[in-house]
């Protein structure tokens, strides 16, 4: 055998055997604290799959318990948990499910069948599609839907869930706590860049603008937006993202219009405009544009 093959050989049993006595990294989440009884447990970045945890998680501290909006992907249960019993002993009694994807239902499952599971109708339907909630595990799905509005508790509790048509998915429930003046967006705002259109689940970029047009004219009083995975914000980063939305909808209908191709389109739209807004999954919207405007 030529000694270099050999070396080879050597130098991949080494390194395969350095990875199997490597611990697996402890799965670490952020916790902000935004008021007194409510904080979000942070995302990390997607595409960092030794990091990334899923979606921003709000924590609303109730008398009655503790309510999760979403619950990051699975194997992160006990992670959230940890850091839910960081700021409270009380119970962890329902879930809110913005959307069906597996990086904001995750864990539906980990908190137990007694947790009640909230959801929008369609959202309901879309998991049922998914093989986390196959069979036994039926019962994590919502035991409780709304089709368009539904309020949970009362007072300095109460939570309004809204929902105002299809954006990222076809279910997108938009969560308000009315004593905190406080919006979780789920993924239907989930960062500055082009918005997700997950048509397999009826998301619509079509459509999207439009949505985020009825959430702004139909949520009022709110002071903070809990984006799906970027930092908190403010509504006025909210009604950006949605002339932002509205102005690449635009330009995609317009350049597809001029026959031109989807890197064309996406080379000749002014994203400079939106000061901090990247263009990483622009292309893919605007791709979403075209495949739905050809239908």
């Amino acid at each position: 055998m030529k000694r270099s093959v050999l070396l080879g050989i050597l130098l991949a049993a080494g390194a395969a055997s350095m990875a199997a006595q490597t611990p697996t990294a402890p799965k670490v989440i952020d916790i902000l604290k935004l008021k007194d009884n409510l904080y979000v447990l942070t995302s990390s970045t997607p595409g960092n799959a030794a990091t990334f945890s899923g979606g921003n998680v709000a924590v609303f501290i109730t008398d009655a318990g503790v309510t999760l909006v979403d619950d990051k992907l699975a194997g992160w249960g006990q992670a959230v948990l940890d850091k839910v019993k960081s700021v409270t002993d009380k119970p962890i009694t329902r879930i809110i499910n913005t959307h069906t994807h597996g990086d904001h239902t995750g864990n539906n499952g980990f908190f137990g069948a007694n947790v009640e599971i909230v959801a929008q109708d369609n959202t309901k339907t879309n998991m049922t599609k998914m093989d986390a909630f196959k069979g036994e595990n039926a019962k994590f799905l919502p035991s409780k839907t709304f089709a368009d509005k539904l309020t949970l508790g009362a007072g300095k509790d109460r939570i309004d869930l809204y929902y105002f048509g299809a954006a990222h998915t076809n279910g997108d429930a938009f969560i308000v706590f009315p004593a905190l003046r406080v919006l979780h967006t789920g993924d239907a705002f989930a960062w500055k860049d082009g918005p997700g259109c997950d048509r397999a689940n009826g998301g619509s970029c079509v459509s999207f603008p439009r949505t985020l047009q009825k959430v702004i004219a139909g949520i009022k009083n709110v002071d903070t937006v809990i984006p799906g995975h970027s930092p908190v914000g403010t509504p006025k980063d909210l009604e950006t993202y949605q002339k932002f939305c509205a102005d690449f909808l635009s330009h995609s209908i317009d350049a597809m219009k001029a026959g031109k191709s989807v890197d064309e389109a996406l080379a000749s739209f002014k994203i400079d405009k939106y000061p901090g807004y990247k263009n990483e999954r622009l292309k893919a919207s605007i791709q979403a544009v075209y495949d739905e405007l050809k239908k």
